[in-house]
């Protein structure tokens, strides 16, 4: 092994001669050297018919009489590819959207919305509670009055009077029915959990057992996760278009804009 001789060749050394063993692998599968091979069928993401009729109106425009077939499958397949990006690229801007850093450590929270939003109902509700209780002290001193001079004002705070009085009474005797209901009916009962393989006990859950299992002629315990399902809304879309180069100033983001 004259070509291969050297003390850092491996195979050399091993007696391995990489001229000859590379001439038998040549000479053996020659037949199969340069073919290419395919484990599925080239099927287009697009149906061809519409699609070459589509290209073929383009191209006429531009001078371009005939369009072969392989380039419809190559553009089928180009659309399909850049179709799986946008899908990626949108789902990727929804999950952003939906993710909540509340739980972050290194999250603080400026404001709470919310929370000053329920204060202001709160208020709300004060303000009108007091505005109603000093418009019930009105209509109460308003009855109670025993003057002989027939006053139209003074009648009219009597019927309104009387009315409140009457819807008061009303209110009062559909919260003791409410509460006998609820009395008749009984405590409600807590809901089992319908999860296959699963018991529970004293509020824990416990899984069944290999055997238990066995008896009751059961499959294996599974727990069925909730699918997690990701809705992708117009929003998303507009913030994909307005970060891409290609459609940040294109009349379709401006439709989407408007709409």
């Amino acid at each position: 092994y004259r070509d291969d001789d050297d003390i850092n060749d491996v195979a050399s050394m091993a007696g391995v001669n990489l001229n000859e063993e590379s001439a038998r692998i040549m000479a053996t599968n020659s037949d199969l050297v340069g073919t290419q091979i395919q484990s599925c069928k080239d099927e287009p993401f697009l149906a061809a018919i519409p699609l070459h009729k589509r290209i073929l109106e383009m191209a006429k425009k531009l001078g371009i009489t005939d369009v072969p077939a392989e380039v419809v499958t190559f553009i089928s397949h180009a659309t399909q590819n850049r179709l799986r990006t946008v899908i990626e690229k949108v789902t990727v801007i929804t999950q952003h959207r939906m993710e909540s850093y509340k739980d972050d450590e290194w999250y603080e929270q400026a404001t709470d919305v919310r929370s000053q939003l329920k204060f202001f109902e709160q208020l709300e509700r004060l303000e009108k509670q007091r505005k109603d209780e000093q418009e019930r002290e009105i209509l109460l001193k308003a009855a109670k009055s025993r003057s002989r001079q027939e006053d139209p004002e003074q009648a009219r705070l009597k019927q309104k009077a009387k009315e409140m009085q009457q819807q008061e009474l009303a209110q009062m005797r559909q919260r003791d029915a409410n509460l006998t209901a609820l009395a008749a009916i009984g405590p409600r009962k807590k809901r089992k959990l319908d999860s296959p393989g699963l018991l529970t006990v004293g509020g824990e859950g416990l899984g069944m057992s290999g055997g238990s299992q066995a008896g009751m002629g059961t499959p294996s315990s599974r727990q069925y996760a909730r699918q997690k399902i990701t809705r992708v809304n117009l929003r998303d879309f507009i913030f994909y278009m307005e970060q891409e180069r290609e459609t940040s100033h294109s009349l379709l983001l401006y439709r989407a804009l408007l709409k």
